[in-house]
């Protein structure tokens, strides 16, 4: 899905005011149908009342909960709002949207944020179970990548999967980004380090690993993925190196509780939220920091190449809450 935003731009407009637009554009198109329900229930909630009474924050509980935020960071988000509300209007809806995106940012700020260094080369492990978008997630950050000037090197580690090699090369002949593979059921390890190599000779900055997503086998996932970082440890000691898991934002809760199995099979640093894409809640976001004190890193938000964004956190609780 492209952006689709046709931007008239003086000449003296910033580039940081064309990113935002840019930001905003996909990021509000993604969440369209989130927020469209929200602001509509939100109405019919407030419709009638003067004051926010207490069958009211009932309702706006309802409202948090089908926005996939999760029961538990719904009621969390309404005890705060209430402490905030008394004195205020039921009719004053923007005061009452306000509070609750300053509370919803609160808790996706909470989640630990991970270092990142720009001084030395990354390898990024992508991690996820099969059919969440992974492969298509490891070429939106080669791109993302690519933007910034670097030299990317994409490495097709999922090896159980021959299509996964097959779409990551197609992939890498759109972008033009050097993907080191193997024959289908090769050591994902000895790929990994096949791509390291390559990526020490042409002076890549940027290793992305793409590994196989069988969480149902957890014990061999768990040694694939020790043997990969074993590699890593011993062929790029002084890089810098983090693990995103890829997650389906269509599935809901459901993504959480996937999330948290895979949280028990390897060190996860942030997640890449796929899929926001004008279907998906949007809300367990908010869950993901919350609950499993995770970071957002960033949303995927439509097909093509260019559909990825990094995670704002304020930015997004606006646009999630319309």
């Amino acid at each position: 899905m492209n952006d689709g935003d046709t931007l008239d731009l003086a000449p003296e407009t910033a580039p940081a005011e064309v990113e935002k637009s840019g930001f905003w554009g996909k990021l509000k198109k993604g969440l369209f149908m989130t927020h469209t329900e929200f602001l509509d229930r939100l109405d019919a909630a407030v419709e009638g009342r003067s004051v926010m009474d207490e069958e009211m924050m009932e309702h706006l509980e309802e409202i948090l909960i089908g926005t996939d935020v999760g029961v538990e960071t719904a009621l969390e988000v309404i005890d705060s709002v209430k402490e905030r509300v008394r004195g205020f209007e039921a009719r004053d809806v923007l005061k009452l949207r306000e509070m609750l995106v300053d509370e919803m940012a609160v808790l996706l700020l909470d989640a630990p944020q991970p270092v990142v260094r720009t001084d030395q080369p990354t390898v990024t492990l992508v991690v996820g179970v099969n059919g969440v978008g992974k492969t298509t997630s490891v070429a939106k950050l080669a791109r993302w990548s690519q933007e910034r000037g670097e030299r990317v090197v994409m490495a097709a580690a999922d090896t159980f999967r021959a299509a996964a090699v097959e779409q990551l090369s197609l992939w890498g002949e759109r972008l033009d980004v050097d993907v080191i593979k193997q024959a289908a059921g090769a050591d994902p390890a000895a790929v990994v380090f096949d791509a390291l190599q390559a990526a020490k000779a042409r002076q890549a900055d940027h290793v992305i690993v793409d590994t196989a997503g069988r969480l149902h086998n957890k014990e061999h996932l768990m040694e694939e993925l020790s043997k990969i970082k074993r590699v890593v440890d011993r062929e790029a000691a002084s890089w810098q190196r983090r693990t995103l898991l890829v997650l389906d934002a269509t599935t809901g809760q459901n993504a959480i509780s996937q999330a948290r199995e895979f949280t028990r099979v390897v060190e996860v640093d942030g997640v890449l939220l796929a899929k926001i894409d004008g279907t998906a809640k949007g809300g367990m976001a908010v869950a993901v920091a919350r609950d499993l004190r995770l970071p957002v890193i960033f949303l995927g938000v439509g097909e093509t190449a260019d559909d990825l964004i990094e995670f704002r956190p304020r930015e997004f609780a606006k646009a999630l809450l319309g």
